[in-house]
């Protein structure tokens, strides 16, 4: 399966039916981690991260778990409720 997320020239291109409901999927993009995930009534949920910290460790990930883990880590430490 195609990911659902890629950069272009014209910015990010998302393709909602190769995505799976539930799961999270994230590109990098103009030193932001973009996070979307397509909830189980259909709706796409994105959001766009600035923090540097946490945008250069998901620079380093190689799987998505790992980024999930990082940014829930980061939700802990600074105590953001959601």
């Amino acid at each position: 399966m195609v990911y659902p997320l890629s950069i272009d020239e014209n910015g990010i291109k998302m393709k909602p039916e190769n995505m799976e409901k539930e799961k999270m999927y994230y590109c990098i993009h103009n030193d932001k981690v973009i996070l979307v995930y397509k909830d189980d009534q259909e709706f796409l949920n994105c959001y766009e991260v600035e923090e540097k910290d946490l945008v250069e460790s998901v620079k380093t990930c190689s799987s998505p778990d790992e980024i999930e883990t990082i940014i829930e880590n980061y939700i802990q430490k600074e105590n953001i409720k959601h």
